[in-house]
This record gives structure tokens, sequence and C-alpha cells, in this order.
């Protein structure tokens, strides 16, 4: 059995974007060329700001979306179009919101045993048992199993939308913002019980999120995505103790203190998301650009737990030698 489960080779997702009939169609690339392996077991989180290309790239892997061009591979097997109910059955998703992601129409049996339906498995019998089984799981009352999405609170939703996603048993589990939408005094329970049903399962999660106190909580790996690029990827400890892109050095900066003393917090970057038209993405936001940050891409810099692409790294290993 092989360590990697989950691989991305140079995925790129393009879409085309009418402007008006007698206007050229526009290009956006919303995943640009990115690469990853996922190994078996880990928490692997991807995180930074709306419109980054987080959401299309999880869709990606759901096989919702297919890449313009590149590979994404479970377990070896390419993620096609053709095969998404096959796919399906190793890989599911929690999404963000519970409130929407349920239909308010379905009983909380029903919802549950969606998945187990549609790839017909088992019998009525056999089906309730299990539905049984998820609730137990989850955390939630068997007499829950009649109820509808509308008379349950917003955690209670979201273990229903848990349930369903881990009733087939899949191998990895996109979790898209699954606690976004609750309440503080709710997240922390959630999110517990995430951590409780991977090592209970021994499920691989692939965590998307800009909540970094939540990925610092459950990460094993960071991915840094920025206009639809990786620029840095590491070590949960390694990232969090020494930034080295300065996005990321950003990102982190950003996260509010309970120090009333230290106020909102700066990042000196700016609210635009525009890319550089030449060099690096990030050089119009950048703080620290050089000279090369206009002209040139950065390439891939080799750290001891990951890598990061920034002009500036190399700079530092010229000074530090």
């Amino acid at each position: 059995m092989s360590e990697t489960l989950l691989e991305l080779r140079h995925v790129t997702r393009v879409f085309d974007l009418s402007q008006g009939v007698f206007r050229r169609v526009a290009r956006l690339t919303a995943v640009a060329d990115v690469s990853l392996t996922v190994k078996r077991g880990e928490v692997f989180a991807l995180v930074g700001e709306s419109g980054s290309g987080k959401t299309t790239l999880a869709k990606m892997l759901l096989g919702l979306l297919p890449p313009s061009s590149g590979e994404i591979l479970v377990d070896g097997a390419p993620v096609t179009a053709k095969d998404r109910v096959a796919i399906s059955r190793r890989v599911q998703p929690i999404f963000q919101d519970p409130y929407s992601s349920l239909n308010p129409r379905k009983s909380v049996a029903q919802l549950i045993a969606l998945p187990l339906i549609v790839h017909g498995v088992g019998n009525r019998a056999s089906r309730r048992a299990k539905v049984m089984e998820m609730l137990d799981l989850v955390g939630l009352s068997r007499r829950h199993y009649d109820a509808y999405p509308g008379q349950l609170s917003g955690g209670q939703r979201q273990r229903v939308a848990i349930a369903r996603a881990l009733i087939l048993r899949p191998e990895v589990v996109i979790c898209d913002e699954p606690t976004s939408a609750l309440d503080v005094s709710v997240q922390a329970q959630i999110l517990n019980l995430l951590l409780e049903l991977k090592r209970e399962l021994g499920l691989t999660y692939f965590f998307i999120s800009h909540n970094l106190a939540v990925v610092e909580h459950l990460a094993d790996r960071v991915a840094v995505m920025y206009l639809g690029r990786f620029v840095e990827e590491r070590s949960r400890a390694g990232l969090f103790a020494s930034p080295r892109h300065p996005y990321t050095r950003a990102l982190l900066e950003s996260v509010l203190t309970p120090d009333p003393d230290l106020g909102v917090p700066d990042t000196r970057i700016g609210n635009t998301t525009a890319g550089g038209e030449s060099g690096c993405p990030f050089n119009p936001r950048c703080p620290d650009a050089i000279d090369i940050c206009h002209t040139t891409p950065p390439a891939v810099r080799t750290l001891p737990d990951g890598w990061a692409t920034c002009h500036l790294i190399a700079e530092e290993a010229v000074s530090a030698s």
C-alpha cells in the first residue's frame, strides 16, 4: 500500500468569462500549476485569502470540476469526471455551511443514508443500522433519527453532514471551512470530533481554511495559496514558527490576539488581490519586494521541512554565508 494517498501533478484550472457580445472572452486562471502529495493518515491544510483558488481546487479533488491541465490521483488512480461515482466512495466532502448543504425536506435518517442509496449499499434494515451507528459516532442521540434540519442547531446540523460524509467510510475527507459558519463555542467541539473520528476511522483530511488558529490546532502540513499558486508548503511547526514567504508572514500577522494593547493587526500588504503582470505574482503587495521580484518569477527554494517560492530566501542565504 502506497504511503501517498492523494497527489496533484501540475494541476491548472482556467475559466472562460464572457464579457459581452462584442468583447473577447476573458480567461481567468483560478488554479495555476499546483503540485502536492498528501500522505495516508495526515491532515494537510490549505490556507489563503478568499479568491485564492482554494474552493476551485476542492471541487477538482471531488471530481466536480475537471482540471484544464494536469492530473489528480487518489491512491495512484486518476480522478476524472467519468468515474465520479467511484471516486465519491473514496473521497467525501464536508462543506462550510450546514444550513445550505442539508436538504430541509429530508429527515436526518434520509440525509445520512443517501450515499448508501446512491451506491446501492445494503438494504433498508442494514442502512438503518449504519445510520444509527453514525449517529452514535458523531455524538447525536438516536432521537434525532426522524428529525429535520430545521429542528437542529448549527452544530447538530454539521454533525449530520459529517455523518453523511463518513457513512461510506471514505479514505479522504475534503473539509472546506467546516466550522466557519458555526458559533465560536461550537467550533471547538466540531474540530475535536473531527480529530477523534480521524483516529478512530483512519481518515486522511484535506482541510481548507482561512482560520489560522484552526489550522495550527489540526494540521500536520500546511500549504499557502495565493492567486491560484502555492507559495509555501511546510510542516505546521515550521510554518508557524518561521514563515519564509512574505505572504505567509502577512497572513500570520493578520491574526487577532487577545491582547487589547496590540490593536488591529497591520499586515502592510493592502487589500488588492491583483497579481503582478511579470515577475512574482505577489510583488504589487509585497513590502519587501526588490528589483528582481518585478521581472523574474521566483524559483522553488528547498527548506528543511518543505519549500517556498521567494527571491528573498535566496538573498537571505547569500547574506548568511
